[in-house]
């Protein structure tokens, strides 16, 4: 069977397919790559529509309808986002009824496309996929997202990180069996960089290669920065080209977004891009030739502002420059000639691949359940080959207790950066008189407030004079699920929980 990997990003979605020993991108029905989220339609049709035209609905997928994402979602987007038990819905207006649409709706739109694009492709039923996911994801937005794609006819074999992906794609660090590579091996010990620019969101993250193992040392993500921005800029400058100033005129704009968008991709193959609107104000037509130079100047300072995470991502994780042995790019934005250049700058010991950017994520995880290939992301703790799953995402597990004042303190169970899978034992101790222990169980991703994912409860406890000792076993595997057992010393009543590979 073949294996297909769905990448699901801000902007835009494409699926993979590995076939006769080689992974590929599948083209949709209109001959592209790559599928707008909002869908080719509605792309089209959005200067017409664009109150009922959902966007960037990644970003607030299982999200609460409080959350701060999520508000800045409804800041910015045209289509109304209300709320509807706490959730986000989008309220559309179909022919002369309203309904409210939840963003898993939209996102089971997507993979249904992206799933027809690989059966068309293959010309037979398609079931089992890889689904990537960002790495600041939490548990609720990843749930959502392979709830998603369930609902569309997907098995969801895992999620795989989109790092990882695109490690796998461009074969950084990979090993056969038998420890040798498949391809020249570029370096043992290293560091990597992988640098991901897409439509609306810049993340970074370094990584180390040392024996076979990656571990996360650190990752930046900032979504005020992506393509989108470009394409803005490259607008605003040929609404200052027009007759007439249209700045102020939404329809106009939006007209001059979709051909400042196309320009920009043009841009990144040729010297220069001509804009056409038909009827862009008052039935008058608009053309306007823009260079490449033209727009590199344009964008200046966003460029300035795609290579400031690298420094920043580089003395937060205490490495230099010429620690880092290779960059992966990721994203379609990525592609920019000047960007590329920039990086170029930053890393003169690297040099850019041949690889298309804007589909190495959805590459990767196809490639990462390739037939006849052992699986990279299911290897014992001991194997010589490469571990590209996610140590944790940043992810730090805790556990929620009680000082002698009553007050909430946390343990951490599972630092972040922990390369899996890992095996961590705790003693925690409790007060002997009480018959009842409820130990609550936390993530945290990065700065944000812990959230809660479970909890244990130990029942029938014995009095004891002194404090109730309890064993604590936390395994995390490969794929993200945490299996936490506890067991009372004096007493031996134990209980488990399994937490499932989405969170």
């Amino acid at each position: 069977m073949a294996a297909i990997g769905v990448h699901f990003g801000y902007s835009c979605a494409c699926v993979a397919v590995f076939k006769d020993g080689r992974a590929d991108v599948v083209a949709n029905d209109a001959g592209d790559r790559v599928t707008p989220i909002v869908g080719i339609a509605a792309k089209q049709g959005r200067v017409r529509n664009a109150a009922n035209t959902v966007v960037k609905v990644k970003q607030v997928l299982g999200r609460s309808f409080d959350d701060p994402e999520t508000q800045t979602h409804k800041a910015e987007t045209k289509c109304e986002v209300v709320n509807k038990g706490d959730k986000p819905f989008y309220k559309v207006q179909l022919e002369e009824r309203t309904e409210h649409v939840a963003p898993q709706d939209v996102a089971k739109l997507i993979f249904h496309k992206m799933k027809e694009t690989a059966q068309s492709a293959l010309g037979s039923d398609v079931k089992e996929a890889v689904i990537t996911v960002p790495f600041e994801f939490a548990h609720d937005q990843k749930r959502a997202l392979r709830e998603a794609a369930e609902a569309a006819g997907f098995h969801v074999l895992r999620l795989i990180h989109e790092p990882a992906a695109a490690l796998l794609a461009y074969n950084i660090g990979q090993e056969s069996h038998h420890g040798k590579s498949k391809r020249p091996s570029r370096s043992l010990h290293s560091h990597v960089l992988v640098y991901k620019l897409g439509g609306t969101s810049l993340s970074v993250t370094a990584l180390q290669v040392s024996g076979g193992m990656y571990r996360v040392l650190h990752t930046l993500t900032d979504h005020s920065i992506g393509g989108e921005r470009f394409t803005e800029a490259l607008a605003q400058h040929l609404a200052s080209e027009t007759f007439k100033d249209v700045s102020e005129n939404a329809r106009a704009m939006l007209k001059l977004l979709n051909s400042a968008d196309m320009a920009k991709h043009s841009l990144s193959s040729l010297g220069s891009a001509n804009c056409f609107v038909d009827s862009l104000h008052d039935g008058m037509d608009f053309e306007c030739n823009v260079s490449r130079a033209r727009f590199e100047l344009l964008c200046s300072s966003l460029f300035n502002k795609s290579i400031q995470p690298i420094r920043t991502l580089l003395e937060e994780a205490g490495l230099s420059s010429s620690d880092v042995n290779q960059v992966a790019l990721c994203g379609g934005s990525a592609r920019i000639p000047r960007l590329q250049q920039m990086i170029q700058d930053l890393f003169p010991r690297w040099r850019s691949s041949n690889s298309s950017p804007r589909i190495v994520i959805a590459v990767g995880a196809a490639l990462s359940r390739a037939p006849g290939n052992r699986d990279p992301l299911e290897l014992d703790l001991h194997t010589e080959d490469v571990d590209v799953s996610a140590p944790t995402s940043f992810l730090v597990l805790l556990l929620q207790e009680v000082d002698e004042a009553g007050g909430p303190v946390f343990s951490v169970l599972l630092p972040s950066g922990t390369p899996l899978p890992a095996r961590r034992h705790h003693v925690l101790k409790g007060p002997g008189r009480l018959s009842g222990l409820c130990l609550e169980l936390y993530q945290r991703l990065g700065s944000e407030q812990p959230e809660k994912l479970a909890k244990i409860v130990l029942r029938d406890l014995p009095p004891r004079e002194e404090h109730h000792d309890i064993d604590t076993v936390v395994t995390m595997k490969r794929d993200g699920s945490v299996h936490v057992s506890c067991v009372e010393q004096s007493s031996g009543r134990s209980e488990a929980l399994t937490i499932a590979a989405a969170s």
